[in-house]
């Protein structure tokens, strides 16, 4: 997708939410959605600062703490030991992790939905399940003898 493509999105996703799309929460959403991968918080600093020069890290963290409360953005932690956030959208998904190769696969939502609705009905537990990071070993480095 474009980068206008991405700030349109982003707009409208704000608005939908009954949010202001105020030029810092562009930038910053729209480097994370334009990006298609996980970012820190860092790293979306200086890619929004493109458009806006005068940002500063707090703004950043402002707007993913107020993403991620409308559930449109994930945080992880993906095995580097700083915080990543994901643009999710309605796209709801999680991630497996081999500690062996650092490979990192995508997985829907489905398996995680129904665990979530099992916590509920057992426990009255209301999980945040919207984005999960599991970590194990993948199916070629166990192949390979390495896992």
């Amino acid at each position: 997708m474009t980068n206008m493509g991405c700030e349109e999105e982003v707009v409208t996703t704000l608005r939908k939410a009954g949010q202001k799309a105020t030029p810092q929460r562009i930038a910053v959403l729209s480097a994370l959605r334009h990006s298609g991968r996980h970012m820190t918080a860092s790293e979306l600093l200086a890619e929004a600062k493109r458009q806006i020069p005068v940002l500063e890290i707090s703004t950043v963290y402002r707007t993913l703490a107020a993403a991620k409360e409308l559930r449109l953005v994930g945080e992880a932690r993906m095995g580097t030991g700083e915080v990543e956030y994901e643009w999710l959208g309605q796209n709801r998904h999680h991630h497996l992790i081999c500690r062996q190769c650092g490979q990192v696969e995508r997985i829907e939502d489905t398996y995680l939905a129904s665990l979530a609705i099992a916590l509920f009905e057992n426990y009255g537990f209301r999980a945040d399940l919207d984005h999960f990071a599991i970590f194990g070993i993948c199916r070629n480095c166990q192949k390979g003898g390495r896992g």
